[in-house]
């Protein structure tokens, strides 16, 4: 009897051993693949249209998905990844409100083996699998060129830039340079941090201290759509061209008011974004830099 019993134990034992469950009866094969995501700004079009990418691939892939209103603040993103780290989530995929900035929490998502993903903006330091962006470069090449189409060479135009420290900033920066630099006169280089309001403040600065500006470019659209309601009230006639194609300004354009967008495609790239990661979660092999297609969207 004692001999039967103690088979009986051991038998316990080895089927314990063997189960696949975890402690609140799920197993581990059963577990919901987690994705955190840091966004820069959820007050800006562009990314709740980023957001909704996420979410909408998210849900089509049974993947959780938290996600962060970093609110344009540099500490509070750095905080909100912690807080995502601390969690436990799979993969990290990351929008920085600034490169550098960014690169500390970047570093400690290595420290803690979660593989990180930049989205729109990369991380200065720190290793990432992959970034999904547009070709910003390419985009403020397109912004160049356009205006020459509109207004000639030689012309009197200035920029209004984004957040100094993001990689979108220098990218189209250079994009616009490489063109704009040889064949118009920008006047003054200014930054209006991506935000409306500043590129209303910014543009209007601008057109008083150079009222024979004939273009700017501006490295969003909501600082474009600022710049719009300056020259309006200037009373200038100047050609506005922004960047991301987010639907106030595709509307500017179609009723006259502004010439153009280098268009991105933000919901696209959310859905690049969360498509990499379950890759990136199975082990699998994927490209360094993901490009998401731009075009140029003017009045029809």
């Amino acid at each position: 009897m004692k001999k039967l019993l103690g088979l009986l134990v051991v038998a316990a034992l080895v089927l314990t051993g063997c189960s696949t469950k975890a402690p609140g009866g799920a197993s581990d094969s059963d577990k919901k693949m987690v994705v955190g995501v840091s966004i820069s700004t959820l007050n800006n079009p562009f990314f709740v249209s980023v957001k909704d990418g996420l979410e909408k691939e998210a849900k089509a892939q049974n993947i959780e998905i938290k996600i962060a209103d970093a609110q344009n603040d540099t500490a509070k993103q750095s905080n909100d990844v912690d807080d995502l780290i601390q969690q436990g989530v799979s993969v990290l995929i990351i929008n920085p409100v600034d490169s550098a900035a960014i690169s500390s929490a970047v570093e400690a998502a290595n420290s803690a083996k979660i593989p990180v993903i930049t989205l729109d903006r990369s991380a200065d330091k720190g290793d990432v699998v992959t970034l999904v962006a547009s070709d910003n470069v390419k985009g403020g090449e397109m912004a160049a060129d356009y205006i020459i189409s509109k207004v000639g060479e030689k012309a009197k135009v200035a920029e209004l830039e984004g957040i100094p420290g993001a990689s979108a900033s220098r990218e189209r920066g250079k994009g616009f340079h490489n063109v704009a630099d040889k064949k118009l006169e920008v006047v003054t280089t200014q930054s209006a941090d991506f935000d409306r309001t500043k590129g209303l403040n910014v543009a209007e600065n601008i057109i008083q201290a150079h009222g024979d500006i004939q273009a700017i470019f501006a490295q969003n659209d909501e600082m474009a759509l600022g710049a719009i309601e300056a020259a309006k009230a200037a009373k200038k006639d100047i050609v506005v061209v922004g960047f991301d194609g987010n639907e106030d300004a595709i509307k500017a354009i179609n009723d006259g008011q502004m010439a153009a967008t280098i268009a991105q495609q933000p919901a696209l790239m959310g859905q690049k974004s969360i498509e990499i990661a379950q890759k990136v979660i199975k082990g699998e092999k994927v490209d360094k830099y993901v490009p998401v297609d731009l075009k140029l969207v003017e009045k029809k």
